[in-house]
């Protein structure tokens, strides 16, 4: 049975459609229906609005949207020319994806042929210099593990006992019994709320946030609550009490180098946050994925604030963590940190879903974490020069954009000069620059004033993506001429 969003629901998360997607003055004015089925397809290409989902029906969606009817009919018509929407006579009409489309980290995205094409949709960089080397000595360890059967849910004691030792050099001791290995850091989080969380029940999170991660939640049928990250990061009274109001099942929290703000948690919030979830009965899952991409000089010597986990005395909190961020994002695993007898309920409900994650991954993950020292370096390095590139760039192309450099991870959270996220991403699009609006990180679709913009790239790449989309940027300003068209609507 295919999940089916109500008209309400869709009004909200098309939020202020005929502004975003560039409804102009009288000389600039587009027919109402295609400015509806454009908004509508940008919640789908930006992953928004998941495939297969059914649509609601005509009348509804229309008084949801306090418009004519004849205008949604004329929408959902252009949506199915554009092979967007798939509808039966009498059974409904479902998103789809166009032919010639693939699916992306990004939601939907078509395939070019132009190399010109620089990707900024995704937060990720490619493998280092030390995988094949990694990978030759992975092969060369493999022969022993052949001789059994390859499954190991909990994941090779080798590798589980090398991700406890990166814990304890943290200064967070911890036992390789506390270590579950998965197949990256999102399946860690699916996991979780599998076991954790029941349909219905309240799931608190941050917003904005990690797109995948409310996904997640979305797929588990959790009522999700969301707490505003402010400018300068999480006020730690406001946070406190909404998670003792919010009485939730689990709260999901990114407090290193947050995706995508880039702020980071202060110590004394922190610590209070497990007792406080403990007395609210919340279990508080905190994604690590980018604690180890420190970029200034003041965590040279590893002078980050402690893990959450280190101030919980009620095993509340579950930490995850994974390969993606620092080392590559092909190679698969990811891990849940907790205490022994969650990680071994954990393990004994992925064999339902997965029963293993692949060995041979997990040598490689072994060699990499080896070489941790190095790599994490060479990232580091690499990661603050294209940062500070891409602020330059930003400064001296868009100096009415808003932003905080943040101390780490791989991110830029930038506030633009008007709500028009969305529709600047896909004119960005046609000039050859792949974005992620910012609706994609909100929990209810609003954050059109904001962008999300990575320091994965090479530098000269950087520098033509800002220049590409300041031109984008003014050519939504210019007034279009379009006159408007009475949709013909056969009965």
């Amino acid at each position: 049975m295919s999940a089916i969003v109500r008209g309400a629901q869709l009004a909200r998360m098309l939020n202020a459609w005929q502004v975003a997607v560039g409804v102009r003055g009288p000389a600039g004015r587009r027919p109402e229906y295609v400015v509806l089925a454009s908004a509508v397809r940008g919640l789908l290409i930006d992953g928004r609005l998941a495939l297969g989902v059914r649509l609601p029906a005509e009348r509804e969606l229309a008084a949801a949207l306090g418009i004519s009817r004849t205008t949604v009919t004329a929408a959902y018509r252009e949506l199915r020319d554009s092979g967007h929407l798939s509808s039966r006579r009498g059974a409904g009409s479902w998103t789809a994806l166009p032919a010639g489309h693939r699916v992306g980290t990004s939601g939907l995205w078509t395939p070019s042929d132009d190399a010109d094409l620089i990707d900024l949709g995704c937060a990720a960089m490619p493998a280092p210099a030390e995988l094949n080397e990694a990978a030759t000595e992975a092969i060369a360890e493999l022969g022993p593990y052949t001789l059994g059967a390859g499954y190991q849910p909990m994941g090779l004691p080798v590798l589980r006992e090398a991700i406890a030792q990166c814990y304890t050099e943290r200064g967070l001791p911890t036992d390789p019994d506390q270590v579950m290995v998965t197949g990256g850091v999102q399946q860690a989080l699916d996991l979780l709320l599998r076991l954790l969380v029941a349909p219905g029940q309240r799931a608190l999170v941050e917003t904005p946030t990690y797109p995948n991660a409310l996904s997640a939640f979305t797929a588990s049928r959790a009522r999700i609550s969301a707490y505003a990250i402010g400018p300068d990061g999480w006020d730690e009274d406001l946070l406190l009490s909404t998670v003792r109001a919010a009485q939730a099942r689990v709260a999901y929290l990114i407090p290193d180098f947050h995706n995508p703000t880039g702020h980071l948690m202060q110590t004394s919030l922190r610590e209070r946050l497990p007792s406080a979830a403990h007395a609210a009965g919340t279990d508080l899952i905190i994604d690590e994925s980018f604690v180890d991409l420190a970029l200034d000089p003041a965590f040279a010597d590893g002078a980050l604030p402690p893990s959450v986990a280190a101030f919980d005395r009620s095993a509340r909190v579950l930490t995850i963590g994974g390969m993606s961020k620092p080392y590559w994002g092909g190679l698969r695993i990811g891990w849940v940190r907790g205490a022994a007898p969650l990680i071994a309920r954990l393990a004994a409900a992925r064999v339902g879903v997965d029963m293993a994650s692949p060995v041979l991954d997990q040598l490689v993950a072994v060699q990499l974490l080896r070489r941790r020292s190095e790599i994490v370096s060479a990232r580091r390095r690499q990661l603050l020069a294209r940062r500070d590139t891409l602020a330059a760039a930003l400064r001296a192309e868009l100096p009415e954009w808003r932003f905080v450099l943040p101390g780490g991870g791989m991110v830029l959270w930038v506030e633009l000069d008007a709500p028009v996220s969305s529709a600047l991403a896909r004119a960005a699009e046609e000039l050859g620059v792949r974005v992620a609006p910012g609706p994609r990180f909100g929990a209810d679709g609003t954050m059109e004033r904001f962008m999300r913009l990575p320091y994965t790239l090479p530098e000269a790449d950087l520098v033509e993506a800002v220049r590409r989309l300041a031109a984008a940027r003014a050519d939504l300003d210019r007034p279009r001429r379009h006159t408007w068209s009475t949709p013909v609507v056969v009965a």
